[in-house]
Order: C-alpha cells, then structure tokens, then sequence
C-alpha cells in the first residue's frame, strides 16, 4: 500500500469534535470543520449524542473528499468510555457519559470487585472515569439490556467499527485508567472475568494497524471515488504523546493541555506510583506503560474565564511579582472529582481588593504549582514540553519553569491530538515548531509554592 497524501482525522475530545485534513508533504492541517460534543441527559442515563457525532462526521468528510481531498482515515477521542454493541452492530445501550455519578449502592458494589493498583496501575475515580465502573453500572442496572450486548469496544475503535465494520479493541484506550488492563503483562486484568466479559471483548489490536477500507455504502455517501484505509485509532493523550516518542530520547516529560492535563513522565517507572492522587499508568501506542498523572486544569481555566473574563497572559506575567510577594493565592480544587489535592475545595487567600489581573496571576500560578505538583508524583525528569492550549500561555509558562527550576519548551499548534493520529497512518513526525526554552525568573517563587503546599492536606509533597 502506498502512502498517504492527505490524511482525514476525526478527533472527539470531550468539549469538542473536529475532522481535519493533514497534508503529509507539510505535516500541516490544511481543512478542519468543528462542533461541540453534546452530552444528552437521558433517557437512561446522560450518554453522548453518537448519532448527532456520526452525521457530523459524515458530512465533514463528505465536504472534504474532493477538497482538499485524502486518502486515509486515522482516529482519535478521549478515554474512559466504552460502547456496547448487540448481535446487528447497533448500540445495546447509550455510550454513556463519564461524568455520571452512579448510586452509593452501585459504587460499593463495584469498589469490592476493582483489581489492586497493583494490577491494574488505575485509580479508583469518580463517576465513569473508570471504564469497568461504566460497564458494571450497565450491567447491574439495566440487565435486559445488557443482555443483548454481544461486542464491547472502546471508543475510537468504535468510530472506526462504524466506518468500516471491523470490531476491535486497542491497549491504549484499554490502559488509560480503565481498570480492564494489566499494564506489566499486556493483558486484560481479572476484572474482565469478575464481570464475565471476556467474551463480548473485540480483539486488541495495534493503534497502527489498518482495519479495512470504509464500507461501500458510507464511501458513496461521501463521495469518495476509491477505496479509503481506515487506521485503527488511539487515546487522545497517547495520540499528543506519540511524535514526541519519534525522536527524542527518555527522560522527558509532556503536558498535554486541553480539558484534562495530562502528565507523562517518558522514561519513568511505576514503582512510586500513588492512587489516592491521581497518578496511574497509561499505555503508549507500542503498549509500553507510562507514569502519568492528571487533573482537569482546561475545564478550570473555563470555569475561572467564565468568571474572571478574558486572560491576557502579558499582564497576568507583570503582575506576577506583587501577587507573589502579597501572597495572593488560589488553591485547588475548582472542578471537584480528580487531582492530586482529591477533596479539596477552592479557596481565595489574601485576595481583599486586588485587581482581576492579579487574580488572574494567582490563577496561572495555581495552574503551573498544580502541574509541578503531578509531575513530581511521577518522578518526571528532564525537559518539559507543553501542547495544546496552555503552550500559548506565556504567564503559565513562565510560573511552571519558576515553579519546577528546568527547562519547560512550549509547542505551536491547538492541540496535538490530529497530529499524532496522523501518525498511525503514515503521516510525517509533527511534533511542532518549539519555543525557546522558557527557565525559571520568577523570584520569590520557591517560598510561594511551599506555602500554596503548607495550607493542603499534603503539604510538603
């Protein structure tokens, strides 16, 4: 099979979906359309709206058969969620939102059954954060319907089931704190035969792999005028980490920005590893485990814009200094539910008549001690590199290379996430134009973090 020219990504992330067109000769998208990923509330329970997803999908690719035109398929989404398919390929029930918080009773049941962090490398999360938290609420309470299920797919494999009819699984959607994978053994966990599953699990296959090409009536439907090879797909994180994988030598960490930030220490090990603060291990697209940790620093930075208004990056550096020394500070958590502060609530400190840019210096210092925090938890050495949207935040920047004392190199474009499943098709390494090495000035800095940490719970971390 010859290379891909162009490559058509269809990237769902939790906020957003999108279809790009990436040019192979430049590495550079040259087409996108966009549209937000609802979450509807139910019946039977708040689940994302597939169908609404797929038409979107259709019809982008549609518009971009001819112009600019591609000729592959790679995909890409968030984690934690799974679908489930009856015996004719259609949704044995709704893909279900991970957010949704299941009954006391529901919760207890399934906390006696999750495998040991040992095992799985997954922490025990709110909601559906973990997939086999998911599947165990389906199964337990909707059981008619949970009857009928005869595939089980994690979500890119299921966009890609939907464009070519092949059914699979893939390890770093199964290994992004799932509790259904064995990250040292490259296999399922006993979880899977706890919930009598095995069965209905599609095989694993690589991230790389090609599927098949789209079916014929969804390449009429879009008007392609050959056969189009549809690639197996990846985890949204693993998809920002994978060009960094291409070429640059261990140790190193990466920051990848968007609703979640999400940690990963390239080179580390998973001996020191701590559950109850949001560290686990996540698998990369060769199936390697890597140290990670995570909280939800994009949903907070809107949440803190929706209250604060538009950041200007510039006057939040300059004001920097005096929040500094006046002890100006924001502690987590702004959105409850994961972290590594768990069960925290957010708190103003000595913010009596300062201005908006002050605060939102205080908020951008809140942001880096919280990333500096994650990546000392997982033992990350080396430089630190930033995508997605933090990487155009010069006053977060700054305060993370103060705050860590090394090296922190920004990285051009929105986000990662197409980049790296244009990967998976052939496509060539994207990494994106870096910023000069931004090191650490702000004076004062070393005394402010260990008081941020002084009034936490776990203060001296």
């Amino acid at each position: 099979m010859s290379k891909p020219e162009r490559i058509a990504v269809l990237d769902i992330g939790k906020t957003n979906a999108k279809v790009v067109v990436l040019d192979c000769a430049t590495g550079k998208e040259i087409a996108e359309k966009r549209t937000p990923n609802r979450v509807l509330a139910g019946p039977p329970y708040p689940h994302y709206d597939t169908e609404a997803l797929w038409n979107f999908a259709v019809g982008a690719l549609k518009a971009f058969a001819e112009t600019p035109g591609f000729d592959a398929i790679s995909i890409t989404t968030h984690g934690a969620s799974a679908v489930l398919l009856d015996a004719d390929g259609n949704l044995a029930l709704p893909a279900l939102d991970y957010e949704h918080l299941y009954p006391e009773d529901v919760q207890t049941a399934y906390a006696a059954i999750r495998p040991p962090f040992s095992e799985t490398f997954s922490p025990a999360l709110s909601g559906g954060l973990n997939v086999g938290a998911q599947l165990h609420y389906q199964k337990t309470a909707f059981p008619d319907d949970f009857s009928r299920v005869r595939t089980i797919l994690t979500y890119p494999q299921y966009w890609a089931f939907r464009l070519t009819g092949i059914a699979a699984n893939e390890v770093t959607s199964l290994g992004c704190h799932t509790d259904l994978w064995n990250p040292r053994e490259g296999t399922f966990s006993s979880l899977v035969d706890k919930l009598d599953i095995r069965d209905l699990m599609a095989p694993v296959r690589s991230a790389f792999d090609t599927l098949a090409p789209v079916l014929p009536e969804i390449t009429q439907k879009i008007g392609l005028a050959e056969e189009v090879p549809v690639y197996c797909g990846i985890h949204d994180s693993n998809a920002s980490l994978l060009p960094h994988l291409i070429g640059r030598e261990p140790p190193f960490a990466v920051v990848s920005t968007g609703t979640w930030v999400i940690n990963f220490a390239v080179g580390g090990d998973l001996d020191h590893l701590d559950p109850a603060r949001d560290t686990l291990a996540n698998v990369d697209a060769y199936g390697r485990a890597v140290p990670s940790s995570r909280f939800m620093g994009g949903r907070e930075f809107e949440m803190l814009t929706s209250e604060l208004g538009r950041l200007s990056p510039e006057a939040a550096l300059a004001a920097m200094p005096q929040v500094i020394e006046n002890g100006l500070m924001l502690l987590p958590n702004i959105a409850a539910g994961s972290g590594p502060f768990p069960g925290r609530e957010r708190q103003w400190l000595n913010d009596a008549g300062v201005s908006n840019d002050e605060r939102w210096a205080a908020a951008c210092l809140y942001l880096a001690l919280m990333t500096e925090t994650c990546l000392s938890l997982i033992g990350a050495k080396g430089p630190i590199l930033v995508e997605g949207p933090f990487a155009s935040n010069h006053a977060y920047l700054q305060a993370l290379a103060s705050a860590t004392s090394r090296e922190v190199i920004a990285l051009s474009g929105s986000t990662g996430t197409s980049q790296g499943a244009a990967l998976l098709a052939g496509a060539p390494s994207a990494a994106g134009a870096q910023s000069e090495p931004y090191r650490g000035n702000l004076l004062g800095i070393t005394t402010y973090r260990q008081s941020w940490l002084d009034r936490l719970a776990f203060a001296g971390c």
